[in-house]
């Protein structure tokens, strides 16, 4: 069951004393403890969840286009954005991590952090329902919704405008390197623009090394 100070971390997240406690259990383990059960079928009922608190959210918070709000929705459920809002309330040191995994670093990891995050908004969704968890996600949210996740202009595409505008070829991601193991594996990128340059990068995902990539190009040559 849970420890002290994980049932101590619950209580004050979810406002409440968590309530099925094997259920909370299974949204902070990950599958490399050997547990029967594990955080991935809560983490995809809360990837629903959130998406679904955020889009109400931004719907009633703001009038943009359906295009902006979905530029906007796409940051804020980002797996990126997940794992810095369970960084912020110190959610690592109560996932549940085989011996190998966590000496792989995979507590720094944004794809462990992310989707243990989903799985704990999917437990709370189970145990106490949709106004609950709404108003834990509000709280949990509050910064990156006030921020500028999602209203910048993505790298991405920052850089295919710059190459349009300055009469470029388009840019050419390739995949130079995969590394590490399957929950904390290592992307190298490079991206590269005819006549002009080419630069690399690393994330944890595909989508995230291409991200830092073009950000790298325009910080370079833009």
């Amino acid at each position: 069951m849970l420890g002290g100070e994980t049932h101590e971390f619950l209580t004050a997240l979810a406002g409440r004393p968590p309530v099925d406690e094997a259920l909370w259990l299974e949204a902070l383990t990950h599958g490399s403890t050997g547990a029967a059960r594990d955080y991935q079928r809560l983490e995809f009922l809360g990837d629903r969840v959130l998406g679904m608190v955020i889009a109400d959210w931004l719907y009633k918070l703001e009038d943009a286009d359906e295009g902006r709000l979905s530029q906007r929705l796409n940051a804020l459920v980002s797996r990126a954005t997940c794992a810095d809002v369970a960084r912020a309330i110190g959610l690592g040191s109560h996932i549940r991590l085989g011996k190998q995994a966590r000496d792989d670093g995979g507590l720094e990891s944004d794809n462990i952090l992310g989707d243990v995050m989903e799985a704990v908004i999917g437990a709370s969704f189970v145990t106490q329902g949709f106004d609950a968890t709404a108003a834990m996600v509000r709280r949990l949210w509050a910064d990156p919704v006030s921020g500028k996740a999602g209203k910048a202009k993505h790298p991405k595409s920052a850089l295919q405008e710059w190459a349009a505008g300055n009469r470029r070829k388009m840019p050419e991601y390739r995949l130079i390197e995969r590394s590490g193991p399957d929950h904390a594996a290592r992307f190298t990128v490079s991206v590269g623009i005819k006549g002009v340059g080419e630069v690399n990068a690393t994330g944890t995902s595909m989508r995230e090394a291409e991200t830092a990539a073009a950000e790298a190009f325009m910080a370079r040559f833009g």
